[in-house]
C-alpha cells in the first residue's frame, strides 16, 4: 500500500489539523509518496516562510515521476463534466492519472476527488 497525500492534506497536517495522527501513522509506517506536481503547490510558499527543514523532508519522500496521460486526462474531463462535475482543474486530473498509473490511494481533502471516485476507477483514504 502507497499513499499519494496531496497538497490540501499536507496544509491540514502543517496546521496541525484533523488528520495530523493519521498522517503521522503513515509517515511511520512509510507508505507515503508525493510527485512533483503536489511537490509544486506545496514548495513556493514554504521558501517564502523561510521552512527550509520542511522543504527538505519533502523532498525527501518518495517521488512518483508523472507520465502524462493526455487522451486520459481528456476523457477525464469528458467523464466529469458529462456527470455534472464541473470546474475540475487539470491538475488535480493530472494528479487522478498518477494515482491510477501507480496504483496508489490517495489521501485529499479536496471535494472534487470524493466526486470523481464514483466515476473512475480512483482509489481513496476513507476517514
Amino acid at each position: 500500500m502507497r499513499i499519494l497525500v496531496d497538497s490540501s492534506i499536507w496544509i491540514d497536517y502543517f496546521r496541525g489539523g484533523k488528520n495530523s495522527e493519521v498522517m503521522d501513522s503513515y509517515i511511520d509506517e512509510n507508505v507515503i509518496c508525493t510527485n512533483h506536481l503536489i511537490l509544486s503547490e506545496l514548495i513556493p510558499n514554504l521558501r517564502i516562510r523561510k521552512e527550509k527543514k520542511i522543504i527538505d523532508l519533502l523532498t525527501e519522500i518518495s517521488i512518483i515521476p508523472l507520465n502524462i496521460n493526455w487522451n486520459q486526462i481528456i476523457e477525464y474531463q469528458t467523464i466529469c463534466l458529462k456527470n455534472g462535475i464541473n470546474k475540475v482543474g487539470i491538475p488535480d486530473l493530472i494528479i487522478v492519472d498518477n494515482a491510477i498509473q501507480n496504483d496508489l490511494i490517495l489521501f485529499s481533502n479536496d471535494k472534487h476527488f470524493k466526486l470523481i471516485y464514483e466515476y473512475i476507477a480512483l482509489k481513496l483514504v476513507k476517514i
